[in-house]
């Protein structure tokens, strides 16, 4: 596996940063949920990321909304989803970026995400027996999602 870097440089002093690499999560949900947390502080992206696990607040699906149902509590846009794996993935990577933050000696709850984004990771291969001796791809798809916290100006 190649090296992987962050796809923005932010001053180390500063910000905390956390990256987890190849999740099995799905990349679409991983975009919406990402867009909906950027520039939140982080004990409000925590909170938000608890209640969608919870399914109390769901996410706004802005780009991948085909085929996606609106929900009545949300305002501002229409379609929504709830999506928990995804949300538990992320969930860790903010505590993760927090906990760096504690011990880069900043104060966490007056930071914000100021960088949020996944990029596609290695797709595993995989098939699935069909009759006749065919085969179906059963591909599992992966993604690398980088955090980054910064302080409140």
């Amino acid at each position: 596996m190649s090296k992987i870097g962050y796809t923005a440089q932010f001053d180390p002093a500063t910000t905390a940063k956390a990256m987890g690499y190849e999740i099995n999560v799905s990349p679409k949900h991983c975009v919406e949920v990402l867009r909906q947390i950027r520039g939140m502080k982080v004990t409000r992206a925590k909170a938000f990321l608890e209640n969608v696990i919870a399914k109390k607040e769901s996410v706004p699906f802005k780009r991948f909304a085909r085929n996606v149902g609106h929900k009545r509590h949300q305002t501002g846009w229409g379609s929504g989803r709830y999506p928990v794996k995804a949300s538990k993935e992320i969930l860790k990577l903010v505590k993760h970026a927090e906990a760096n933050a504690e011990y880069k000696g900043l104060e966490p709850e007056n930071m914000e995400i100021v960088h949020a984004s996944s990029q596609k990771g290695r797709v595993i291969q995989g098939i699935m027996p069909r009759a006749m001796g065919r085969a179906t791809p059963w591909n599992i798809e992966t993604v690398t999602v980088e955090i980054v916290l910064g302080e409140v100006r």
